[in-house]
């Protein structure tokens, strides 16, 4: 009853007049006995955290956001659209077929044609490979005389090659060279969103364990003023105890019981946030509750650092390079523009079947070849595209060495960090046990009536203040250590090996 009161009061008409009102209070309940206390959070209506299913652990938060976090799921769709897209480069070598075919209906010739050519583009050459097939009937004039086949038609094979330009790259198989950097660009962009993603849910871990270990901690001491209560109560009715020691620790109970409220409030905010991350097998955002908390802050170490660490293991690294490679593969294509062309072609064909009324020139078989070359007086297009593949390298160039320097600073700086957040924890442990010390032997002065009320709540509180430094400091180096896991891009310690 007297913390139901308390509480109502405290949510109610806040903090600083629920002081005002504590004395008159206090008068009016001190011989009624104290109920168990109800929780901080019951005002504020009832949470459903869902079933409990044991301690939760980073490895699990870890995997269960690898798995399921729509952010990954996303960029593991950019890598497949990238994928797609070097599909569709490739079918510049799709062999092709084509057919045409032409017929007199009016006139004073009646020849008929029939063509076919299957074409196959060379992937290792500017050229081409082909066969065709024509067989035509009837009469054609005379300045049509090559239509005439034999009477079964005429076959011919055929390849052209490129000498000079388009010998090593062209316009088709650049594409395909870039269309697979992108391949490698998406997957890089991936392994850096999936890696932000892992880091976030490492964060919004520790956040929850470090506002779930600070309401514990000061459910803790709220249960300290609670059981004294209980024990001044009782020494009040038995007149060994001043009725305005009641009155104080009431008044001790209502600040106690807003650190509660308080800390409740941001472990929800925090179990909140951290259902972004941790979810079921379908997706769900899963809130957990304080009974899944670990039992002591050495929760906050769990995640071990790979030591083994090189620059390019960084996805940006690679991406810059990729971004260099296709910035040479345009080099490439605009000093093959500059380049003359200079193509030599083969042809050999033979007419099959009985002679046809071309005569019996088209019997025998026929080789042909040549070479076709053309050269460019000024091409100041190419010369362009030369000049700003050129400053695009320089551009990328500059950049990759300026990302070194800043990957080296970063995790530099990240190492100090967390050895000044592992110095600072060493104090905060000192700190916490000899303030425990004292609170507990306050405590048993106090209960022998060897200490004031106003010295034995002080160093509960400090004591209290001491562990929630620990704590913030254990959270301090927990979240050094997951950006410098990011910033070396650690996979293992960020739950992304499976």
């Amino acid at each position: 009853m007297r913390r139901s009161v308390l509480l109502t009061a405290l949510l109610g008409a806040g903090l600083p007049a629920m002081l005002l009102a504590a004395a008159p209070l206090a008068a009016q309940e001190s011989t009624s006995a104290a109920a168990t206390p109800a929780m901080p959070a019951a005002a504020a209506g009832p949470v459903d955290y869902g079933p409990s299913e044991g301690v939760l652990t980073l490895d699990e938060v870890l995997d269960a956001s690898a798995a399921t976090a729509p952010q990954i799921i996303a960029a593991l769709t950019r890598t497949r659209q990238a994928e797609a897209r070097a599909l569709s480069a490739q079918g510049a070598f799709d062999t092709v077929f084509s057919a045409e075919g032409t017929s007199r209906v009016e006139g004073y010739y009646d020849g008929s044609e029939v063509h076919g050519e299957a074409k196959q583009p060379l992937s290792t050459n500017g050229g081409y490979v082909y066969g065709k097939y024509r067989a035509s009937r009837g009469s054609f004039p005379v300045y049509e005389d090559e239509k005439y086949t034999n009477k079964l038609g005429e076959l011919k094979v055929g390849a052209l090659y490129s000498l000079l330009r388009d010998r090593l790259i062209d316009a088709r198989r650049s594409k395909t060279m870039l269309a697979a950097n992108d391949i490698d660009i998406a997957r890089f962009e991936a392994q850096a969103t999936a890696i932000g993603v892992q880091a976030r849910a490492a964060a919004a871990y520790q956040k929850w364990v470090s506002a779930g270990l600070k309401l514990r901690a000061y459910e803790e001491l709220l249960a300290l003023a609670e059981t004294r209560n209980r024990a001044i109560t009782r020494q009040v009715q038995l007149g060994a105890r001043p009725e305005i020691l009641l009155v104080e620790n009431e008044q001790n109970l209502v600040k106690r019981t807003a650190l509660v409220v308080q800390a409740e409030q941001d472990f929800r905010a925090a179990a909140n946030g951290l259902s972004l991350y941790y979810r079921d097998a379908n997706g769900t955002p899963r809130i957990v509750g304080p009974e899944r908390l670990p039992e002591s802050i050495g929760a906050f170490s769990a995640m071990a650092l790979d030591a083994d660490f090189t620059i390019e293991d960084r996805p940006d690294m690679q991406i810059l390079l990729e971004q260099i490679d296709q910035a040479t593969t345009g080099l490439a294509l605009a000093e093959n523009d500059l380049r003359p062309r200079l193509d030599a072609f083969g042809e050999a064909g033979k007419d099959i079947g009985a002679e046809g009324l071309g005569g019996s020139s088209r019997t025998p078989f026929e080789v042909k070849l040549g070479f076709r070359f053309t050269v460019p007086l000024q091409n100041r297009a190419a010369r362009g595209k030369l000049a700003e593949a050129e400053a695009k390298i320089d551009e990328l160039s500059i950049k990759q060495d300026y990302l070194r320097d800043q990957i080296r600073a970063e995790v530099a700086g990240l190492g100090i960090a967390v050895e000044g957040a592992r110095r600072l924890v060493d104090t905060s442990t000192r700190e916490r046990d000899l303030a425990r010390r004292l609170a507990v032997a306050e405590r048993r002065r106090f209960e022998l009536g060897s200490s004031d009320f106003f010295l034995v709540n002080q160093r509960e509180e400090t004591a209290t203040d001491a562990q929630v430094k620990l704590i913030e400091a254990m959270a301090r180096i927990a979240g050094a250590r997951t950006d410098l896991a990011a910033a070396r891009a650690d996979r293992g310690a960020l739950g992304l090996t499976k």
